[in-house]
């Protein structure tokens, strides 16, 4: 799918929408993301910062989306694990950035190339319009070559 168009479509996804969260960038090589969750009275706590919950699911898809569109229908790629650190209260808009480069792909080729399953973390954080750190996240994440295409391999 063509990321101009995914973007527009998970920026009409209920979940993000109703959530304050903005895919504002994807590179048509899903190499990059940026997203950004914008504060609205409806995604605050009980003290006026962002609810955490929405701090995580701006992260929840993009490292696994990222990896599914550069390696391909040959693998299968799942998201395994997560985690949050909370550094401070999140207020006003918040955003974070996804960058997959080509030796990390070349890493996680070689890494399944026997069909093994291949765990990869993945961290970024979460700045405010300060550029001060409100959250650290990392992403596990599960990739396999399809047996049918690891036969297809010289």
């Amino acid at each position: 799918m063509k990321a101009s168009t995914f973007r527009l479509g998970i920026n009409l996804w209920p979940p993000f929408l109703f959530t304050g969260i903005h895919v504002t960038a994807i590179a048509a090589d899903y190499r990059h993301v940026r997203v950004e969750l914008r504060q609205r009275p409806w995604n605050v706590n009980y003290v006026r910062t962002h609810f955490g919950g929405s701090l995580f699911a701006m992260t929840d898809p993009f490292w696994m989306l990222c990896l599914l569109q550069n390696l391909g229908r040959d693998y299968y790629v799942w998201d395994k694990a997560g985690e949050i650190e909370f550094v401070k209260p999140g207020k006003g808009t918040v955003a974070t950035e996804f960058r997959l480069d080509a030796a990390t792909l070349d890493e996680v080729r070689a890494a399944t190339a026997n069909g093994g399953k291949y765990l990869r973390w993945f961290a970024n954080d979460i700045l405010d319009a300060r550029g001060e750190v409100v959250a650290r996240v990392r992403k596990q994440v599960y990739v396999r070559l399809k047996p049918e295409a690891r036969q297809r391999m010289p």
